[in-house]
């Protein structure tokens, strides 16, 4: 039974980084389940807990910003919550904050439109006029056709309607340091190793992710969603 829905705004950092994604959400179980929180769970033959996470982090991809959706069994104070279960989150995990939401709101996948991106990289030999150059024709085109490889699947697209911007925020002799804005809805998104590759660049260093920015909703419309009438 789900009576309430909280979100959940964490970062991640070292080990917690690596941890594949089932391995994830079985540490958020777990962690719940001896904080004493009871999470609703799907119904049929093999119940899942009820945890949407926002945007999945590609591994090795640290953020200081990252959003989950949980629903619990019995109504709870969002305070208690967050002091409950951060005893019990793994290395590397910080619960931020926790906020009750609308427990009929739409998915928090469903409203998040665009992801903020820190990445270094190494400038292999580039200046900053040629990275700027790089830049400046890939924000420019009208198409940039990339490609995705996982294992033996190779999926084509287009990755320029999913770059917002990209900009140089700092740069040494070795190294630079870019700030980029990407698309992260459910159909359309992008990694930021993609742009790096497509800028010509060596692997980056590091990828943090700063922001995630999920669609306006009214205050209005919120108020509604957190009466009585949910």
């Amino acid at each position: 039974m789900k009576s309430q829905r909280l979100r959940l705004r964490y970062e991640l950092s070292g080990a917690a980084s690596t941890s594949g994604h089932r391995d994830f959400l079985r540490d958020w179980e777990r962690a719940a389940a001896e904080a004493g929180i009871g999470l609703s769970y799907s119904q049929g033959k093999r119940p899942v807990a009820q945890i949407s996470i926002a945007a999945l982090l590609p591994q090795g991809v640290t953020s200081s910003c990252d959003l989950m959706d949980v629903f619990v069994e019995e109504r709870l104070d969002p305070r208690v919550v967050k002091e409950k279960l951060q005893p019990h989150l793994p290395p590397g995990v910080t619960l931020l904050e926790v906020e009750e939401v609308g427990l009929h709101t739409r998915s928090i996948q469903s409203q998040l439109r665009w992801a903020d991106y820190e990445v270094e990289v190494s400038t292999d030999g580039a200046t900053k006029a040629s990275l700027q150059d790089g830049i400046d024709r890939l924000l420019a085109a009208k198409t940039w056709p990339a490609e995705y490889r996982r294992e033996a699947k190779v999926r084509r697209y287009d990755l320029r309607p999913l770059v917002l911007d990209v900009r140089i925020k700092a740069m040494s002799d070795d190294c630079v340091l870019l700030s980029m804005s990407l698309r992260a809805e459910q159909e359309r998104t992008a990694r930021a190793d993609q742009v790096v590759q497509a800028l010509d660049l060596p692997e980056p260093k590091r990828i943090h992710r700063k922001a995630l920015h999920l669609q306006r909703t009214s205050a209005v419309v919120v108020a509604y969603r957190r009466g009585d009438g949910q």
